[in-house]
């Protein structure tokens, strides 16, 4: 199904593939009739010339990216803006979009939501910008519609910022790297790594878009093959995908954990440009005759099966025909990985979903920018054509992901074809992907086009004993199931014919209701501020040295943004980082802001000229030990904070909150054997938090130990590769040494001002 290629490779014509092995060179000559350096092969690549556009640096190795546009959703777009706002926004140098796709039915805090949505349609106005109202459209069909262009670049504040199979290179990072954006500054990076994927053949009946994503997330997530670096999608396999299908491998790219996406284009994507009136914008991109991939991962279609993603991860994937064929040994494996997830907080088992040797599915789900699109709404309604899905459990929803495809199903007749099976259909909303719409009952297990399956992603609370479970399958196979009254059944056992359906764009549903400045800012605009809207608060400077208490210590393989800050309800409190602090890690860790609370009672009771050990007396003994070897450590040059451990903390979602929670509760680090993602490791930075990383093994502190770092100010300002820190227990001191991993020059002083914000305020 899924290969990867254990070293580079050389891809000629966009047809052949050349290992980067001893024999490479005397093979390209043959091909090409030259020599071809590896240094001259990278500048091939798609990836490679949409960078070079986009650099302000003159220097590849070091990017320093300038968007073309940016975009954001209202579960981000206020923190944004209020972050910018402080550090002098009086316009957006560039079009960025507000969409109302999350908060649109978090039924939750009275007015704050609408609140939220009024704030973005005066900000709007105010300094130049466009609002997709809610139920309008999801954030990324929006920009498919109507931002993405061949060779742009687009910036978004949701991790599936993925518009690659329209020729967008498309990056979904946390809100503060959007307000370097908004403040004319730039997003720097080390250039990264281009991983090709090599598509060959073309899928077979009942196989969507979700199966070909979850082949490749289950083949390359654990080993980090793409981690970072750009996938960049060539081979013939290509043009027997519809837009649409492309469109939903690359929205789920963001599960493998790559920094981007790009593809090469063709007449469909033409097409697609047509059909939204946009042709202006397409731009035939393909690899240049030699271009070189720092990996290379190839898929021949025809042989990808109908998947699942079983919980608590994409990357947890079996074929649905194994599954079935295997239910007994594969949920008892599944329950095992569940029981590190859940830490045993609550009983769980699916083997109870077992009658009469058949999974039986509680809930279907067809949402959001990976399954609301318009063919894998049409195929399910082929599917489900004269079929019924009972009146007993099992329900099905299904979320057009924009008012355009809503209308055009209408049209067609698919929305009046699932509405009779005993579907329905819902306005563009992306609840179902982070839990705040279709909570499933408590130990009910659902189906789902959607994102992400992590735990209680769904809506759950763990935290009130309550579990449900969330699978990831393809639209087809959801609606095979759904046909079947919930027994788990893959699209290729649907014997009938799956339609391809014309789509027309209505252009007049946004032009009638979005507002649109055109990039016009009206400064005499007063901006709507609901009571819940408040603004950050204050954040000092980095102090020359640091006592952090460890606050929670988590030894998950893998620690989600979810986990961090949890999604769902608590979504509509973002723009209130006091109020939304109450919630850091209280599905993982309940006590964590108790302990965090506590000792932040220390620094801010420095920082109002008082003394630490005043506030926490029993800092006293703490403060004599460090003494006791470091004599010039006192109140004033010494700040007081938590940090937290986790082995890699960050996959997921790039929203901000996950590190600024952490840092309004006093946090001034985290400690980690590695960062799942980027941009959760950039949030920590914008945030003036320190990414630590410690090696593999025993540690040398437990929760709710003593940490001290001296000189840690003058070490982040020396560039100092190794820092030395101190456990502080039982009346001594015992070293260990912590990295700070790679920082731009630009990145350590937000560290040492203590936040983007200071550091904008300084500059």
């Amino acid at each position: 199904m899924v290969q990867v290629l254990g070293s580079g490779a050389y891809l000629v014509n966009g047809v052949e593939i050349i290992p980067d092995d001893e024999q490479a060179g005397v093979v390209l000559k043959a091909k090409t009739g030259r020599e071809i350096s590896k240094e001259s092969a990278r500048k091939g690549t798609i990836a490679y010339g949409i960078l070079e556009e986009h650099n302000t640096s003159g220097n590849m190795d070091k990017l320093r990216i300038k968007f073309d546009k940016l975009t954001s959703h209202d579960i981000t777009f206020v923190g944004i803006i209020q972050t910018a706002r402080a550090s002098g926004l009086t316009k957006f140098p560039i079009p960025y979009v507000l969409t109302n796709c999350h908060n649109s039915l978090c039924a939750v805090g009275g007015t704050i939501n609408e609140d939220d949505h009024m704030f973005g349609l005066t900000c709007a106005k105010k300094y130049g910008g466009v609002y997709v109202p809610p139920h309008q459209a999801v954030i990324h069909q929006f920009a498919r519609e109507m931002l993405a262009g061949g060779g742009r670049m687009i910036l978004g504040s949701d991790s599936h910022t993925r518009y690659g199979a329209l020729g967008t290179m498309a990056m979904g990072e946390g809100g503060p790297e959007l307000v370097k954006q908004l403040l004319s500054q730039t997003y720097d990076i080390n250039m990264p790594g281009i991983v090709g994927v090599y598509l060959t053949g073309e899928p077979k009946k009942g196989v969507g878009p979700q199966d070909v994503a979850l082949a490749i997330i289950g083949e390359v997530f654990a080993s980090g093959y793409v981690k970072n670096k750009v996938m960049e999608f060539v081979g013939p396999g290509v043009a027997s995908l519809s837009a649409d299908f492309r469109i939903g491998i690359d929205v789920m790219t963001t599960e493998t954990t790559c920094l981007s996406s790009i593809w090469k284009t063709d007449e469909t994507i033409k097409e697609f440009y047509e059909i939204h009136g946009r042709s202006e914008e397409y731009k035939e991109l393909n690899p240049a005759d030699v271009a070189y991939y720092d990996g290379m991962i190839t898929i021949d279609l025809g042989t990808i099966e109908p998947m699942i993603a079983m919980p608590f991860h994409p990357s947890n994937t079996y074929t649905i025909a194994e599954l079935n064929a295997n239910l007994m040994d594969i949920l008892n494996d599944v329950e095992k990985k569940a029981a590190v997830s859940l830490d045993g907080a609550v009983p769980y088992t699916l083997k109870d979903k077992v009658r009469n040797g058949r999974f039986m599915v509680d809930q279907g789900i067809i949402a959001g920018c990976a399954g609301g699109g318009f063919e894998n709404i049409c195929a399910a309604a082929d599917i489900m054509k004269g079929s019924y899905i009972g009146s007993d459990e099992f329900t099905l929803s299904v979320y057009p992901a924009s008012m355009p495809v809503y209308m055009e199903l209408i049209k067609n007749g698919c929305a009046a074809t699932l509405l009779e099976t005993g579907a329905v259909l819902k306005t563009a909303f992306c609840g179902p992907c982070f839990g705040a719409g279709d909570t499933p009952a408590n130990n009910a297990f659902s189906i789902r086009h959607s994102t992400r399956n992590f735990p209680n992603r769904e809506g759950s609370k763990l935290q009130s004993g309550q579990i449900a479970s969330v699978a990831l399958m393809d639209a087809r196979s959801i609606a095979a199931t759904a046909a079947n009254k919930g027994v788990l059944t893959p699209a290729t056992e649907f014997d009938g014919t799956i339609g391809k359906y014309k789509y027309h764009f209505d252009a007049n549903i946004y032009k009638n209701r979005v507002f649109d400045s055109q990039g016009v800012a009206d400064p005499s605009v007063e901006i709507h501020f609901g009571p819940n809207i408040k603004d950050w608060p204050a954040m000092e400077a980095l102090p020359e040295n640091l006592v952090l208490q460890v606050v929670s210590e988590i030894h998950d393989p893998v620690t989600t943004t979810d986990e961090l800050i949890p999604s769902g309800e608590t979504s509509s409190y973002r723009s209130n980082p006091l109020g939304l602090a109450e919630f850091t890690l209280s599905r993982k860790d309940p006590a964590y802001v108790g302990l965090a609370k506590e000792i932040q009672k220390a620094e801010k009771e420095r920082v109002q000229g008082g003394h630490p050990c005043q506030a926490l007396p029993y800092l006293k003994e703490v403060m004599g030990t460090i003494k006791e070897q470091f004599a010039e450590v006192n109140h004033t040059n010494t700040g007081f904070g938590s940090t937290i451990f986790a082995v890699k903390p960050g996959d997921g979602s790039a929203r901000e909150q996950a590190a600024s929670c952490q840092k309004v509760l006093g946090g001034w680090a985290n400690i980690a054997n590695e960062y799942a993602t980027k941009r959760y490791r950039s949030n920590l930075i914008n945030w003036g938090m320190l990414p630590f990383l410690i090696p593999e093994g025993e540690l040398p502190f437990t929760n709710k130990d003593f940490l001290f770092f001296p000189g840690i100010r003058s070490a982040v300002e020396e560039k100092a590769e190794e820092i030395t820190g101190y456990t502080v227990k039982s009346g001594s001191m015992k070293a260990f040494t912590v990295r700070l991993g790679d920082l731009t020059d630009e990145e350590r002083q937000i560290i040492l001002d203590g936040c983007l914000i200071n550091y904008n305020r300084v500059k």
